[in-house]
């Protein structure tokens, strides 16, 4: 018995994941370091095949402007420590909505209202999740992507 892979399910094998395996472990980095500092609702959208922009996004909330500024600086750390530059950043002084650009991964930190409201997973829901390791989260984490 065969099912069909619905765009919902989330895999580790992804478009992205064959053409650019350095930009799904950058990718899965910026996760990690977003984990870290207790995103939620973290997401990695394999774009790679619907944009000529960048192959991932990565999109995540905090419940206050200190928790997204905290998340993106952390984010920021991360790959400066891995040897990544950051080629554009924008809303860490506000903690609203940080957005970091990396070149082929694109980093999305929102407060919650203004994810709901800019909905990112709705426009691009034709793009497949990549699955985030569950070691990622710890023991006792609630939410799992």
């Amino acid at each position: 018995m065969t099912s069909d892979k619905t765009m919902d399910e989330t895999t580790t094998s992804t478009p992205g994941s064959e053409t650019n395996p350095e930009g799904l472990q950058k990718a899965l980095l910026c996760a990690r370091a977003a984990i870290d500092k207790k995103a939620e609702n973290v997401k990695v959208l394999d774009l790679s095949e619907l944009s000529g922009f960048t192959d991932y996004f990565i999109i995540c909330s905090g419940t206050s402007d200190r928790q997204v500024q905290a998340i993106g600086e952390a984010v920021a750390s991360a790959l400066d420590v891995e040897g990544y530059d950051i080629l554009s950043a924008e809303g860490l002084r506000d903690g609203r909505w940080v957005l970091m650009d990396f070149g082929d991964v694109i980093v999305h930190v929102f407060l919650d209202a203004l994810r709901d409201y800019y909905d990112l997973e709705n426009l691009w829901k034709d793009a497949p999740k990549v699955r985030i390791p569950a070691e990622y989260y710890g023991q006792g984490a609630s939410r799992l992507n």
